[in-house]
């Protein structure tokens, strides 16, 4: 397995990535939750790779290794990802993401639908805007391994989203698996109802696992995500 961090050059920045499996199987991107790196997925990659499939893990911008350059719109995060599968030669791809990484497949996915295959949301709410609006972070303290301005900055997006996210989740055309938590996640499951609602080609499985269902349940989530992506 080739696991090193390796980088490339994608939308002007530096992205580190991971990657698992034989380079010529069909490749398989997965995109990690806020304030995580690509090494979160390293738990159920090779299961993934072994399907065969050439998985890949980049770090998303202001996180682990991959670049920190201080702007993190959620459409920009979206093009790093397009910029990430052009440099890699990669025309269509199945996509996995969780949390923020997820808010960034559905951008992908209403922006090219080509370049996907089949997508996978883990534990992510639809783009509706919170009441209360989440309260401003206080940093921790110490180093941190992400940037702390992109906390800030997808903070203020998640509480006021672009209603065009809501509006374009018309255009995911590819079959789409959406993985709830269940009742111990903090994110509020009737909203990922109402995304697969929304979603022209949807379905839905809840693991009661709480936000981190790859981590907590890896053999449920592998149960859902395997077969979906072996279709």
């Amino acid at each position: 397995m080739d696991t090193a961090p390796r980088t490339v050059k994608a939308n002007g920045i530096t992205l580190a990535y991971r990657a698992w499996g034989p380079e010529d199987a069909p490749p398989v991107v997965l995109l990690h939750a806020r304030g995580a790196d690509g090494a979160d997925w390293a738990g159920i990659a090779p299961a993934l790779a072994a399907g065969p499939r050439r998985v890949y893990a980049p770090d998303l911008r202001g996180h682990g290794r991959s670049e920190w350059p201080g702007d993190y719109g959620y459409e920009t995060l979206r093009d790093d990802v397009l910029g990430f599968l052009a440099a890699l030669g990669i025309d269509r791809a199945d996509l996995v993401g969780h949390s923020l990484g997820g808010i960034v497949a559905c951008l992908l996915a209403q922006h090219r639908p080509e370049a996907l295959r089949r997508l996978v949301l883990e534990d992510v709410p639809a783009p509706f805007p919170l009441d209360p609006p989440r309260p401003l972070a206080a940093r921790p303290e110490g180093h941190l391994p992400y940037d702390w301005a992109m906390v800030l900055a997808t903070d203020e997006q998640r509480n006021a989203p672009d209603p065009a996210w809501w509006e374009g989740m018309l255009r995911i055309t590819v079959p789409t698996l959406l993985i709830g938590g269940g009742p111990s996640s903090p994110l509020p499951q009737e909203h990922i109802t109402a995304l697969a609602g929304r979603l022209p080609d949807a379905r839905l499985v809840s693991v009661d696992a709480g936000h981190l269902v790859h981590e907590a349940r890896p053999r449920e989530f592998l149960a859902a995500v395997g077969p979906f992506l072996a279709v």
